[in-house]
């Protein structure tokens, strides 16, 4: 599939190893990262496309697939139902560049937030894998329907807290995003007001 769209601050040459990696990837859903001159090369492959991100290697994995995911998740609902098929090399540059500008600038700036988020998802996942397996092996061993109640519920209770912890630090970010949005306006509008009040200044603003 050719390059519809990229985004990059630096020179280099990360399309030409970015090539190479796509040439050992497969067809099916998945998720690779390959470690090349102290940078990670982390790809995304799904229904079709596949969505790379060159990071430095100190970056964390899991930051590098959270930016994935966004950008997944937006290039779909841009140019999902085969919108991007037809697209030329680097057609899409100009229309979707400066949003995975953005997309990079949000992970960087919320990158602690996703990194406390992702582990909360990995300890429900853990949890979760835990207790359904404590759970077959009560089953194997015959214990009673009320053994097997008393454990699912546990499962059920680690899982909501879990659930509730990922909830309050997704609340948080969206706060921080408002609050930020909130001062931009505040600032938009404290320019329009100077600039009112120096028009008025040399005209009688009164007719």
């Amino acid at each position: 599939m050719a390059d519809s769209a990229e985004y990059t601050e630096f020179t280099g040459n990360f399309p030409a190893i970015a090539a190479q990696c796509l040439q050992k990837l497969t067809s099916s859903n998945n998720k690779f990262t390959y470690n090349c001159d102290h940078h990670t090369f982390n790809f995304l492959v799904e229904d079709g496309y596949v969505y790379c991100v060159v990071a430095k290697d100190s970056v964390g994995k899991q930051i590098s697939i959270a930016f994935l995911e966004r950008m997944k998740v937006d290039f779909k609902k841009r140019y999902g139902g085969g919108k991007a098929d037809t697209a030329m090399a680097k057609s899409l540059n100009k229309e979707f560049g400066p949003v995975l500008k953005e997309h990079k600038k949000y992970i960087i700036e919320h990158a602690e937030e996703i990194e406390k988020l992702l582990k909360v998802k990995a300890q429900v996942s853990e949890v979760k894998s835990i207790m359904l397996e404590n759970i077959d092996k009560a089953i194997d061993r015959g214990e009673s329907l009320t053994t097997l109640a008393d454990k699912t519920e546990n499962l059920h209770d680690q899982a909501q807290a879990y659930k509730n912890q990922g909830t309050k630090i997704h609340r948080k970010m969206w706060y921080q995003n408002m609050k930020i949005k909130m001062v931009v306006l505040g600032i938009l509008l404290l320019l329009v007001l100077v600039i009112w009040v120096s028009v008025c200044l040399g005209f009688d603003c009164s007719d």
